[in-house]
């Protein structure tokens, strides 16, 4: 399986606009904020150069005793970028409701718990009665995929309540939680469009390859722009967010905590007026007869 001229160009592109989205990323001083994504950032700008040598070597004539390096390298990398993607996602999800003190705990729970059942679904639809080398790229295809789809309901849950966590995909976190589910689309159809045995040089390996720097170009693009101020939140006591986020904040304290209604379109307290309008009737009624 030789690899052509155009897949090792795009091969180095990539690596240099990971390093580039790195580079940035650094100089805006957000490893402090973003830890997890900056352990992400530091794996892929190491590893690739590594990886794509190993690939050129085990492709020549005289390197194929170089194979099972690149084999256990690709895969090993594969398998520890799906594990720091778990931790990248919630970070980003933390920091989307970091104004939300009650959310945020509690979606992280629900987040991990989530992120359990989805690692064991995967896992479990796996194969293991042959127990081969063949095993692992299983394995972590199946991981790859239970953390593809935590990012894209990342996705889902960015376009959905955005409006009312009163953010912008101009927020850095709704931008980097944006690009994280492009790739990770990105990733899922192509995985189901391209069979394994599909050499390296195909059209289909090619146009992932070019979606993938196209994502990763407008993602270093964004970063460098400059970041919007988040403003602090301010949300009126009616406001169902609100409401969600005290009753939240009480789960698991123990606590009792009074939450203001709004006094008109409440479903409760409509009921209550029509009770009491129908007691009050039925007391003129008995004291008239």
């Amino acid at each position: 399986m030789s690899v052509s001229f155009w897949m090792s160009t795009m091969g180095v592109a990539e690596f240099l606009l990971w390093s580039t989205l790195a580079f940035v990323f650094w100089k805006k001083g957000l490893k402090k904020r973003f830890r997890a994504l900056n352990l992400y950032f530091l794996l892929r700008v190491s590893s690739l150069p590594i990886l794509l040598a190993l690939l050129l070597i085990q492709q020549q004539p005289w390197g194929h005793q170089y194979y099972p390096y690149y084999f256990f390298a690709s895969w090993g990398v594969y398998i520890v970028s799906a594990i720091s993607l778990f931790f990248v996602t919630l970070e980003i999800f933390r920091s989307v409701l970091s104004s939300f003190s009650g959310l945020m705990r509690l979606g992280t729970i629900v987040f991990r718990w989530v992120a359990l059942v989805s690692a064991l679904a995967s896992l479990t639809s796996i194969s293991y009665e042959h127990r081969t080398l063949a095993l692992l790229p299983d394995f972590a295809l199946a991981l790859m995929r239970s953390v593809s789809i935590l990012e894209l309901c990342l996705l889902a849950f960015l376009c959905l309540c955005i409006n009312a966590l009163q953010l912008s995909f101009r927020d850095l976190a709704c931008g980097l939680g944006l690009g994280f589910g492009l790739m990770s689309a990105n990733d899922l159809i192509f995985s189901a469009l391209i069979p394994s045995s599909d050499p390296l040089d195909s059209p289909k390996q090619r146009a992932y390859q070019i979606i993938t720097l196209l994502i990763v170009g407008c993602w270093t693009a964004y970063l460098a722009m400059p970041e919007r101020i988040r403003k602090p939140v301010v949300m009126p006591a009616s406001s169902t967010i609100y409401r969600w986020n005290e009753i939240a904040s009480a789960l698991g304290h123990g606590t009792k905590v009074a939450v203001r209604q709004p006094a008109n379109g409440f479903f409760l307290t409509d009921v209550e007026r029509v009770v009491e309008k129908v007691l009050t009737r039925n007391l003129q009624g008995e004291s008239k007869s």
